[in-house]
């Protein structure tokens, strides 16, 4: 077992060598598409809809780019990914970047060969049980069955949690958030068990939410964002910058509303730089100079994307939290536009 592991590990990270030793950005224009690896369906973060048109908050990272590079948010081709697939189909080159849920985790980032450009959410493990179960906590879950994804960090923490505490479960492993939920609503298993945020997604889709609950359990730390493959400098740039480029809008007070009169130029230097009159950032990522306020324009600011998928006045309803401006008490910081 432990040579299997071993083995896929260096398959990954080859494979991640192998795809970056090309730059991404050139190949992203010259096709004039960027390749965007998503999760295969969870609503508020990427879904598609009835006409096969994707949404959410993680598409929205996915557009922001593309508007940055091509000038154009709908300029990308949505490849569904699982748990599984995720990692080789970003180190092979199949998709030039994966914004699902994914966690920023060491071995990730260093023995897989795969560069975390930011967080874009903050997030952790936690557990949704039936109302009817009649438990108040996880550690009432002795003897449970447990859907869980299968490749993915939530193994490992439910595992360390469940023998932390001195308690059995049995684990129902499954492949997708969509096989997840068909087999915890059949009784299949009496939890689910996934990142909070995606607890609440797919509970709001339900057809009665109220008869489920998210235990007060947060058992593990998962720091949600984009990454690229290793050895492509270049490219990383360009994601991380799209993304930052997001949160500083937000805390700048630049908006989907406004940015057309902020952009003809204002008494901030930083927010001038921002949307590129001034300075020559977009150059020196090898875009144009208005690259940020095309990224800004594909579906608003950090905060628009968040309010609009997956806030408050969404079905799923998730507080900003640990995810609010660093001003306002959060996580969510960028380095200085300078």
């Amino acid at each position: 077992m432990k040579k299997s592991v071993v083995f896929g590990a260096l398959t990954v990270a080859g494979l991640a060598a192998g795809a970056a030793a090309a730059g991404t950005l050139d190949d992203v224009k010259a096709r004039g598409k960027l390749n965007c690896g998503v999760t295969t369906g969870l609503v508020g973060f990427a879904a598609p809809d009835a006409n096969g048109e994707w949404g959410g908050f993680d598409v929205g990272i996915c557009r922001a780019v593309a508007a940055a590079v091509l000038g154009d948010p709908k300029a990308v081709e949505f490849v569904p990914t699982t748990g599984k697939t995720r990692f080789t189909a970003l180190a092979s080159g199949e998709i030039d970047m994966l914004a699902r849920n994914t966690t920023w985790t060491f071995s990730r980032d260093v023995d897989l060969k795969f560069t975390f450009v930011g967080v874009n959410y903050y997030d952790g493990q936690g557990f949704m049980v039936p109302k009817e179960l009649g438990v108040s906590s996880a550690k009432e879950l002795d003897g449970a069955t447990v859907c869980i994804q299968t490749g993915t960090t939530t193994e490992l923490n439910l595992a360390d949690f469940f023998r932390s505490n001195n308690i059995s479960y049995e684990p129902v492993p499954v492949e997708t958030n969509a096989e997840s939920q068909q087999q915890y609503l059949s009784g299949a298993c009496d939890v689910y068990t996934t990142d909070a945020s995606g607890l609440a997604a797919t509970r709001a889709t339900f057809e009665d939410p109220s008869a489920h609950i998210l235990l007060p359990e947060i058992i593990s730390k998962e720091p949600l964002g984009p990454l690229v493959r290793h050895g492509d400098d270049n490219w990383g740039d360009v994601v991380r910058w799209s993304l930052n480029a997001l949160i500083t809008a937000e805390e700048l007070g630049v908006t989907s509303a406004n940015i057309g009169e902020m952009a003809a130029g204002t008494n901030n230097p930083e927010v001038n730089r921002l949307l590129g009159t001034e300075g020559t950032l977009g150059e020196m990522l090898g875009l144009d100079a208005d690259w940020a306020k095309k990224a800004i324009m594909a579906g608003g600011n950090y905060g628009e994307l968040f309010e609009g998928n997956i806030g408050e006045s969404t079905p799923i309803g998730l507080a900003r939290g640990l995810n609010a401006q660093w001003t306002d008490g959060g996580l969510i910081y960028s380095p200085p536009f300078r």
